[in-house]
């Protein structure tokens, strides 16, 4: 269920970047149905979910646009926390899913912007790495007793990916196959690359990277729906 959610997120990232308007929220009945529903092993419902707070990734993406990454970058990342919340997220634990999505939004992003700097130098507890909702500086040992509910689901993902690579490398080829590999981290050392990044080591334009990247997600999802 989890793996599948991931594919129909990739799908759903260009909604945020092509910069269409956000689906409104659902009412708490709505959403206390969609999670039944989804509990049960429908996907469809786990998809409206994520649709309808596709907003929240756009509210966290907004505090951490300061840190000289992309925002279609910050939004990609923010996404997949959003799909990996509503995928672990539980009811029973007296949370809304806005809040503990929220939450699950920015540790993927905080953890995005952290490995961006452990490559450019060494990291400090005193470093900023955002603003709360009053303004205040948001520091690395702010964050650190979130981490532990990030690693559980890191530990999850990557059981998740090695089948992801597996889909990838049964159906999509050249081009295709390589954005894929570097956009999402499927290659050895898992790093994610930016659409530019990529650009420059393909020697192709950015956008020419969206496009093949939007194709090459289209037959990911089409390769799930036929499992």
């Amino acid at each position: 269920m989890f793996f599948g959610l991931i594919l129909e997120g990739f799908f759903l990232l260009g909604h945020l970047a092509g910069g269409n308007s956000f689906p409104k929220p659902l009412s708490a009945d709505e959403e206390k149905i969609y999670l039944e529903k989804y509990s049960d092993g429908d996907k469809d419902a786990g998809n409206i979910l994520i649709e309808h707070n596709l907003r929240l990734v756009a509210y966290v993406a907004k505090k951490y646009n300061n840190h000289a990454k992309d925002a279609e970058d910050l939004i990609s990342v923010g996404t997949i926390g959003l799909i990996k919340g509503v995928a672990s997220y539980k009811p029973d634990k007296g949370t809304r899913l806005a809040t503990y999505a929220i939450r699950c939004i920015e540790n993927e992003i905080l953890m995005f912007i952290r490995a961006g700097r452990k490559s450019a130098g060494d990291i400090y507890l005193q470093d900023i790495v955002g603003v709360d909702r009053e303004g205040n500086e948001v520091r690395v040992e702010d964050k650190i007793a979130d981490d532990k509910d990030a690693i559980d689901e890191q530990v999850n993902l990557k059981m998740q990916t090695k089948r992801l690579r597996e889909v990838v490398c049964k159906v999509l080829y050249g081009r295709e196959k390589a954005v894929i590999t570097k956009r999402y981290g499927l290659g050895a050392g898992g790093e994610e690359k930016t659409q530019r990044e990529i650009a420059g080591e393909l020697s192709i334009s950015r956008s020419y990277v969206s496009r093949i990247e939007k194709k090459a997600l289209a037959k990911l999802r089409k390769e799930m729906y036929e499992m």
